[in-house]
């Protein structure tokens, strides 16, 4: 009523005292007022509450549920979106806010509507291993975030519980043979409070007629052994421009590191594995052993990246070997960070897993090289294999210095010294690396050396060989407990284990 006597009043008012070629102007101002006026008034006297209401649902639109569709039958990796073969009913749920207003009651009492619902979508013909990624309306869902069971569709598979709790014991079935997948009590707010669409990316591996890889294998070997973060737990971001940045290591999943699912992968699919050998590379520039040095490489000279910041070998991305290029494109991966390498042995260990550490040399000699070949060609072959390191020349070559005394000494430069640019410094910092993990179970040196552990000084000495024997003995001395197994050294056909027994590498 205040409100209604202050409106004509402010009307009235307005269009006295507005000049006469605007009283209509003044009229409408003055109700206005008095509107306002009067129901501020109002609402002191008699605590007068606004309510709300939020819009509520009607009914509920569902993806595809087609009665008659046929299941999918999918072999390796596929993308699909399924059918919804069950739902409950909406569930609502109403909350109600009170805002301003006093003891005595007024302000404004908001109610708003949420709704979630529990839902099945069937999938395609089981048994299926895993669901790897899901997306919603087209954009990355996160099924961690949402309470989901996956029914794989064995033919043993019993029904689900929450479809058993609405539809009863005897009515719920099983979907015995089909692979689905039931949400409970899905939160429709983000997706407009309409079912989204949804798709799933599903894992089927081949059919279990006895044994399979997958089942027998137990422990592989962790490759490429290059790229500067690819062994990194901890996502890293390039910077490209202020405001403009890109992954490094994030590609297979939104928010976890590429290495954390390839693991996930590899204990899904290959559950009897108990060993993983780290491979770590570093790039040798020369097949003659007496003038090849070895250094860690990267592959661009100028990257800023956060968190990590690439260091390996003591060197910084300044002082790194820029590796080779095709195309415009760098021919390797740049040698892992030395924190990626502490991070991935830190993670396997965690898994439960026995890890092995295996520094690997690459060989980035270019295809417009000008080098000698040790074993005769006119030029050295493009990125060639690391067993073809030799004496130069080569055993069996004019002139070879195999089973001299300049074989010792250009087996010698190839190890060099700790400080020097040689296998020695590249095979002890990665000792260095594994201690400062806490160690691991074993460390192979000299893998795929052949070319170089054949080279003799004499009828029946092979310095190679006794080069990578004595480094083993230094690995050994070097490392306490925290290497916690055993160093086995491979040379060509010659192999020795010996047990850790010392303490951390002197740096």
């Amino acid at each position: 009523m205040a409100d209604l006597i202050f409106t004509r009043a402010g009307g009235a008012f307005g269009s006295r005292i507005a000049p006469a070629a605007f009283q209509s102007w003044g009229r409408a101002l003055g109700r206005t007022a008095g509107a306002y006026v009067g129901s501020r008034i109002e609402d002191a006297l008699f605590a007068r509450t606004r309510r709300i209401e939020g819009p509520r649902m009607a009914g509920l639109h569902i993806q595809s549920s087609e009665e008659g569709a046929s299941i999918p039958l999918i072999h390796g990796r596929i993308r699909i979106s399924g059918q919804v073969i069950w739902a409950a009913r909406l569930r609502e749920r109403r909350e109600t806010v009170r805002s301003g207003g006093g003891k005595s009651g007024g302000g404004t009492r908001t109610t708003a509507y949420r709704y979630t619902l529990s839902f099945a979508v069937g999938l395609c013909e089981g048994p299926v291993a895993r669901i790897e990624r899901a997306w919603a309306n087209g954009q990355p869902f996160d099924l961690a975030d949402v309470a989901h069971r996956l029914h794989p569709g064995t033919e043993g598979q019993t029904p689900d519980p929450v479809i058993e709790a609405v539809e009863g014991a005897d009515h719920a079935p099983a979907y015995r043979g089909l692979a689905y997948l039931v949400f409970e009590d899905l939160p429709l707010d983000d997706f407009g409070d309409v079912l989204p669409q949804l798709s799933f990316e599903v894992v089927r591996g081949p059919a279990a007629d006895g044994e399979r890889l997958e089942t027998m294998a137990r422990g592989v070997c962790l490759i490429p052994g290059s790229g500067e973060f690819a062994c990194a737990t901890t996502p890293v971001r390039r910077v490209i421009a202020a405001g403009q940045e890109t992954s490094e290591n994030v590609h297979a999943d939104p928010d976890r590191a590429n290495i954390l699912v390839s693991l996930d992968q590899l204990q899904a699919d290959m559950p009897r594995v108990e060993t993983v050998s780290l491979v770590s590379s570093w790039f040798g520039d020369d097949l003659r052993c007496g003038v090849c040095t070895i250094r860690p490489g990267v592959e661009i000279a100028a990257k800023e990246t956060r968190p990590l910041v690439w260091r390996a070998g003591g060197v910084e991305r300044a002082g790194a070997r820029v590796v080779s290029q095709i195309d415009g494109a760098p021919a390797f991966g740049g040698t892992p960070a030395d924190e990626s390498i502490v991070q991935a042995i830190g993670d396997l260990k965690a898994r439960g897993l026995r890890v092995g550490l295996n520094p690997f040399l690459l060989m980035d000699v270019p295809p417009d090289n000008a080098l000698p070949d040790p074993h005769g060609g006119a030029t050295q072959p493009a990125f060639p294999w690391r067993g073809r390191i030799t004496c130069t020349p080569a055993p069996g070559v004019a002139g070879t210095v195999d089973k001299t005394a300049a074989a010792t000494a250009q087996v010698a430069a190839f190890f060099g010294a700790e400080t020097d640019w040689g296998y020695r410094r590249f095979i002890l910092h990665h000792a260095h690396l594994a201690v400062l993990a806490g160690g691991v179970d074993f460390f192979l040196i000299g893998s795929e050396l052949r070319g170089l552990t054949i080279v003799r000084d004499s009828a029946t000495h092979f310095p190679a060989v006794q080069a990578l024997r004595a480094l083993a003995a230094v690995i050994a001395r070097r490392t306490v407990r925290a290497m916690s197994s055993s160093i086995s050294t491979r040379c060509g056909r010659t192999r020795r284990s010996m047990r850790s027994a010392s303490t951390g590498i002197r740096r």
